[in-house]
């Protein structure tokens, strides 16, 4: 605040220069008070912009802590949770792993009762072929006989010619060996033996099956006629196995033209692609349309009591899907035609187990 001139108290110049001084520090002290006054309101101000930013900060804070609360109960809940699914995982894992050895036991039981199965099939279809055989192996012992007779006659005589002798002896020899063979593919056919694959020709297999049929059909006048593909057909199969297919299919057709004029089994073999169509027919009365659904039946059969065991086409069908393959009863004219379809060896497979 100014004084005015008039208000000077008395005492010269020196007095009012003295209080000018005065007056001018007291008005920077002023000045200076009123900087520091609007700096403490600016800090003032500024403490008060921290302190809502700092509550707004410990709001956050308590929300991000109540979140964090919530999100540590849902995963305490989700670790329980997590944890009763473990165990019932692993209480499940343990019902799973004895159900899958229930599984295989039974599996392995049901192929134990199919190898039985097909060796019981051997076995009624051996007992089929006694008689065939019989008279099979009765022509190599008669020439025997014959042959050892000759022998015999020339010693009593003492004619004896070396080379005449040795000639009937090598006769007899031969058919000893006939006769062998005979015999060992009966012993090879019904033995049971662990079953193996092994790279086969259908044709041999078609072969093997007649040479047991060859007298049962010859007796009963059935002619067996072939349309067989010229290229090889190899499968890649139990050759036994695959030979009592043939059998089977036989010795249906042999039944089924026991009252017929015309007697006649056909056997064709053809490749289409990757797979080998095998079929076997006969000019017998067919099979009735209301049966053909049950003829794989196991047991199922249309023969009197005694004269079949009605499992020869179960068996059968067994065997071609053991193998990879199909088989069907086809439509035909007349008779009854089954085709089978097996899938072709390929040029580096070879001799595994069977599964």
């Amino acid at each position: 605040m100014n004084a005015s001139p008039e208000a000077l108290p008395p005492g010269g110049d020196g007095e009012a220069t003295a209080l000018e001084e005065q007056i001018q520090r007291l008005q920077a002290r002023v000045r200076r008070a009123e900087e520091r006054r609007r700096a403490l309101l600016h800090i003032m101000s500024d403490l008060n912009d921290s302190n809502r930013k700092l509550g707004d900060q410990r709001k956050a804070m308590l929300h991000i802590l109540a979140d964090y609360e919530e999100d540590r109960s849902r995963l305490a809940q989700s670790n329980i949770r997590l944890e009763d699914s473990r165990k019932a995982m692993i209480h499940i894992m343990g019902d799973l792993r004895e159900t899958t050895q229930e599984m295989e036991r039974r599996e392995q039981e049901l192929r134990d009762k199919q190898e039985q199965l097909v060796q019981a099939g051997k076995l009624a279809t051996l007992g089929e072929l006694t008689t065939g055989v019989a008279h099979e192996l009765n022509n190599p012992l008669n020439n025997i006989g014959l042959y050892v007779g000759n022998v015999i006659d020339r010693i009593h005589l003492d004619e004896l010619e070396t080379e005449q002798v040795l000639a009937e002896l090598e006769s007899a020899m031969e058919q000893v060996r006939k006769a062998g063979e005979i015999i060992s593919h009966l012993r090879t056919f019904g033995r049971a033996a662990p079953v193996t694959v092994e790279r086969v020709d259908i044709d041999d297999v078609v072969e093997r099956a007649l040479s047991l049929m060859h007298e049962q059909l010859r007796l009963r006048a059935i002619e067996v006629e072939f349309d067989l593909a010229s290229d090889e057909l190899i499968v890649l199969g139990n050759p036994i196995q695959l030979e009592q297919i043939f059998i089977n299919l036989l010795t249906n057709a042999r039944d089924a033209l026991v009252d017929e004029k015309r007697r006649l089994v056909r056997i064709a073999s053809k490749r289409d692609g990757e797979r080998i169509k095998i079929s076997v027919s006969d000019t017998g009365p067919g099979i009735p349309l209301e049966i053909q659904q049950r003829i794989f039946d196991p047991f199922f059969t249309t023969k009197e009591v005694g004269a079949g065991t009605g499992l020869g086409l179960s068996i059968t069908y067994s065997i071609v899907k053991e193998h990879g393959g199909d088989i069907a009863l086809a439509p035909s004219g007349e008779g009854a035609t089954f085709e089978i379809e097996l899938p072709m060896a390929g040029a580096d497979e070879g001799q595994e187990p069977l599964l």
